[in-house]
């Protein structure tokens, strides 16, 4: 594996685990991008019949239910097995002891 393959998967593993951590936390994130676009009926309908709040919980319930998906097609491409995965946290790993 040359260094420019090695550098991809790397960054690829260090996102997949920064998602991993997300997903497991029940706190809000330290960090916010706006804006998230969102069909407006949806918002509207959500903010009218169950207030602000619960628009806010499931806005951000959808969007982890994406990002699942996302990193999930991320993780194929990326590694394609476990196999391949655990491999290469070896190779990481071995590099960082040299």
């Amino acid at each position: 594996m040359d260094e420019t393959e090695f550098q991809k998967k790397y960054v690829n593993l260090r996102i997949l685990k920064s998602v991993q951590e997300y997903l497991k936390s029940d706190t809000s994130s330290s960090a916010a991008v706006y804006p998230i676009r969102v069909p407006d009926d949806l918002l509207f309908q959500l903010t009218r019949t169950q207030g602000a709040e619960a628009s806010d919980r499931t806005i951000h319930q959808i969007f982890k239910i994406g990002l699942s998906i996302w990193s999930e097609k991320l993780y194929n491409e990326a590694f394609g097995s476990q196999e391949s995965l655990e491999s290469f946290i070896k190779l990481v790993k071995k590099r960082m002891r040299e």
